[in-house]
């Protein structure tokens, strides 16, 4: 199996994985506190992990970044 092609934010270093990891399930329609149970973490871990995303992204709705997502 060929490795996987790492997506370009995680190329550059522009999110963290788990902030990547956090995005995408933001960009698949879950809530924060979804993602939080799913990640077993804190709802506010969540915010802070998308509020990051989204200052290192420059955008500030969840629509964008289901644009740059998906």
């Amino acid at each position: 199996m060929l490795p996987q092609k790492k997506p370009l934010f995680l190329q550059q270093d522009l999110l963290t994985e788990r902030e990547y990891e956090v995005a995408m399930l933001a960009a698949k329609g879950n809530r924060n506190k979804e993602i939080a149970e799913i990640l077993n973490v804190s709802e506010n871990t969540v915010k802070t992990h998308l509020k990051s995303a989204f200052s290192k992204l420059s955008i500030d709705r969840r629509s964008q970044l289901i644009k740059l997502l998906t």
